[in-house]
């Protein structure tokens, strides 16, 4: 199931995307056309009941369909796109340098051995198809890094490899949005990482039933239509489930917590010259069975 999150007259909502069509349904609306009173008012709610805030779905929909209730339909031209997780609960949390190839064009001569970790602030987040400020204030090198996301499902510390997935709700995209020069200049990740709108996420969270090996999809990162990255996430160094164990020993994770499993070679950053991102372009990145999460870049 494709769930994504929106504004529709002034209210915060979330649905699933209908079968064949451009429109979502407001699943929130027909919960309360039922009377469902204890159905979630929010995302994360709904993400904190796992499996059964999606059959909930699928069963409120058939029910709509099965009634003509139209009205609750919404076609995507008439909505506001959020990022699927419009708030989390606590920063981003990103795996840097997960890919040997994109480690090597930094400059590393070697892949990391132990996971390496950063985060991005919550405010950071932006939707798709939003228009995304370069900073020119701040950053003349400005770049991009497409990313597969997790989204997590349940509250959980110390979980075991094998138990990683149990703890997952779903899979969406992200850009990493990064100022090199101050991630750089400053002698650390936060500050260059967490610019406002400098995590595009979206379209969508796809729950894990859609995509039985997160570990094997393929990645493209495009600007202006040249491909800039093309990789496939069997090439991570730490895979998703080991990404979770190994973070969940050193924090709590919580439902509605997103990270970042890392992004491929071909950044800006990597290529000569450096290919940062200027005013006006447009960074598409496309995950596998995901979507394709497309912002552009403007001088706000």
């Amino acid at each position: 199931m494709k769930i994504l999150s929106f504004n529709y007259e002034g209210q915060t909502l979330f649905g699933p995307k209908v079968k064949r069509e451009e429109a979502v349904w407001d699943v929130v609306s027909i919960a309360d056309y039922y009377g469902e009173e204890k159905f979630p008012r929010t995302i994360i709610d709904g993400i904190e009941a796992g499996f059964d805030f999606v059959e909930k779905i699928r069963k409120l929909v058939t029910r709509a369909e099965q009634d003509n209730l139209a009205n609750f339909k919404y076609a995507f031209t008439s909505i506001e796109w959020l990022a699927p997780i419009p708030r989390t609960p606590k920063n981003i949390i990103c795996v840097g340098k997960n890919y040997a190839d994109h480690a090597n064009e930094m400059g590393d001569a070697k892949a990391p051995e132990k996971l390496m970790i950063f985060t991005k602030a919550s405010t950071s987040i932006a939707a798709d198809e939003t228009d995304v400020s370069i900073h020119s204030e701040l950053t003349s090198q400005l770049d991009y890094e497409g990313e597969l996301a997790i989204v997590i499902s349940k509250t959980g510390k110390n979980i075991p490899t094998q138990l990683a997935y149990d703890h997952i709700f779903g899979y969406t995209i992200a850009n990493d949005v990064t100022a090199r020069d101050i991630q750089y200049g400053r002698g650390q990740y936060f500050l260059g990482k967490s610019l406002d709108e400098s995590c595009p996420m979206g379209p969508y969270v796809v729950t894990k039933d859609e995509i039985p090996n997160p570990n094997a999809l393929s990645i493209v990162t495009k600007v202006n239509d040249e491909v800039r990255q093309s990789s496939q996430t069997d090439k991570m160094i730490f895979n998703v489930e080991e990404i979770i164990a190994e973070v969940s020993r050193f924090i709590t994770l919580e439902p509605g917590d997103v990270i970042l499993t890392g992004t491929p070679a071909g950044v800006g950053k990597g290529m000569t010259p450096p290919g940062f991102i200027q005013e006006g372009d447009i960074v598409k990145v496309s995950v596998e069975g995901i979507g394709t999460l497309v912002n552009r870049f403007v001088n706000k």
